[in-house]
């Protein structure tokens, strides 16, 4: 057999956009492992720099956005792919559209990314940018943009935004002053860094990895926030009760017995249950079954954060906890959930059909207010948030640094969850990842009680302090710090990234103007 000799100067044919596009996914796709459970966060870095070759390679504009696109897609598919475990198992969809609803989720979430890579690819051609300037400037700027533009549209889905990946990567000192948005777009500017390796402006690459890696470490050393007060004792419940048996009426009594009794097990300063632990209405309760709690909350000196639906009408029904002292004629204190999730707890516009083809209760809600006062427990004023809540950390920063009316800023936070909707599966870790992040950001602990994980207590740097094994029913018992103070995140949110993203478009654009002037750059 004749091997036809390849003529070594000729030029490499030019792969496809599909080809591109393959590569892209795949490297989206392989970022999951950049996420908790895995924590592999240089393989987030890897795939964005691979995303911004197959762009920089790409022929056109439309060549990029579609490149971007499949890189989003694979990203959101691979990451949140325990959203079928809802959709189908739990939610009653057939196996099919659940697998397609997914994925229909995550092609949208890739036209976010299509939008960031084809914006890159005009200005990259309109501004005739030098390769630096794109790779470490333009680039990273429009995928961070993008992110964060992920996170508020539509109501926002920042699920796996890239800044999760890094709370204990050396990135992670930056939290406090541009929050987790600020360290996706560090993570985005590292991996243009790398495929300056070999260009000749591989020192000015080199420079911008090395501050940002130091900058992070010796952030880290700053302590934001102090103490306040006395700690006070914790008990987080993990009833660990099956999502099939949740709302099933057969069940729900030895649900709400097996809530009271581990409620009244031992006394301390806040006991606090999962999300929708009670999933009846209080006045649908046994006559008994509160007053016997407020009893034991009187008699112990504890007080009880429960989980609970709650109506003010026929028509407004809320996801909400309830605040209870057992102090005679004291009110009950109460939060609502305020940031809904689209298709689980309220119906966007047009989309009553899809709801209908699922089984999932509570599905309707009213949202409660933007802002609304913490809980006050001895020393400490705890601020509750709803499972989903907690992913928007600027909704968190807002509320600790403009309180409600009369108050003082909240000194730890509280997430109450319910993940069974999810299976056994990396939502549980990544959701405990989440509510890292918003401790790195505001510089409070957070505590975590969860229906079947993670429940957890982190500390004001991001630290998991104590955590039960998830999928079993149990009771975390601790002593926790509040602290108080603001850091950078909490007095600024995401203004400050938004900021640098526009200084960076910016500098891009001067930069080209100067090479336009100089020697042509390669």
């Amino acid at each position: 057999m004749r091997f036809r000799r390849t003529d070594p100067n000729q030029p490499r044919p030019q792969r496809s956009t599909r080809g591109r596009m393959t590569i892209t996914a795949v490297a989206g796709a392989l970022c999951v492992f950049a996420f908790a459970p895995f924590g592999w966060w240089p393989l987030q870095i890897m795939g964005l720099a691979t995303l911004f070759y197959q762009v920089l390679r790409s022929d056109s504009i439309k060549s990029a956005a579609l490149i971007g696109w499949a890189f989003g897609l694979g990203w959101t598919a691979a990451g949140t792919h325990w959203l079928y475990v809802s959709l189908h198992t739990y939610g009653g969809m057939a196996a099919p559209l659940a697998a397609l609803a997914v994925l229909l989720l995550a092609a949208g979430m890739g036209l976010y990314v299509a939008l960031a890579m084809g914006g890159a690819a005009w200005l990259r051609q309109r501004w005739a940018l030098p390769l630096a300037a794109a790779n470490l400037l333009v680039l990273p700027a429009c995928w961070t943009l993008a992110e964060w533009l992920r996170g508020w549209l539509f109501t926002g889905f920042p699920w796996l935004s890239a800044g999760y990946a890094h709370n204990h990567s050396p990135l992670a000192g930056f939290a406090p002053i541009i929050g987790m948005y600020g360290l996706g777009w560090l993570a985005a500017t590292l991996a243009g860094a790398l495929l300056l390796t070999f260009h000749r402006t591989r020192w000015i690459a080199a420079g911008t990895a090395v501050a940002a890696l130091a900058g992070g470490a010796t952030l880290s050393l700053v302590q934001w926030t102090m103490p306040q007060g006395q700690p006070i004792s914790v008990r987080l419940l993990q009833g660990n009760v099956p999502q099939d048996e949740k709302f099933n009426g057969a069940h729900v009594a030895a649900a709400i017995t097996q809530y009271q009794r581990a409620i009244m097990e031992a006394p301390a300063d806040l006991i606090a249950t999962p999300e929708t632990a009670i999933v009846m209405l209080p006045h649908q309760l046994p006559t008994d079954y509160l007053p016997t709690i407020s009893e034991f909350l009187k008699s112990t000196g504890s007080q009880l954060i429960l989980g609970i639906p709650v109506a003010d009408s026929q028509t407004a029904y809320f996801n909400s906890v309830l605040g209870l002292t057992g102090q005679p004629g004291a009110s009950y204190y109460r939060y609502d959930k305020h940031h809904l999730v689209p298709f689980g707890e309220f119906i966007p516009l047009g989309f009553r059909w899809f709801v209908d083809l699922m089984a999932i209760p509570l599905g309707d809600q009213t949202s409660g207010a933007d802002i609304q006062p913490a809980f006050t427990v001895r020393d400490q004023r705890v601020l509750p948030n709803i499972c989903y809540e907690d992913l928007f950390g600027e909704e968190i920063a807002a509320q600790l640094h403009q309180p409600a009316a009369g108050q003082q800023p909240a000194t730890m936070l509280l997430n109450v969850s319910n993940l069974a909707w999810f299976g056994d599966t990396i939502a549980i870790p990544q959701h405990l990842q989440i509510s890292q992040m918003r401790t790195l950001e505001t510089g409070r602990p957070m505590l975590r009680a969860t229906n079947t994980g993670a429940t957890a207590i982190i500390d004001g740097r991001g630290q998991v302090l104590h955590q039960l094994p998830v999928n079993q029913s149990g009771t975390l018992a601790a002593r926790v710090q509040g602290m108080q103070g603001n850091t950078p995140y909490i007095l600024w949110g995401n203004r400050l990234l938004l900021l640098l993203t526009a200084v960076s478009l910016a500098a891009a654009w001067f930069w080209s103007q100067r090479t336009k002037k100089g020697p042509k750059a390669a």
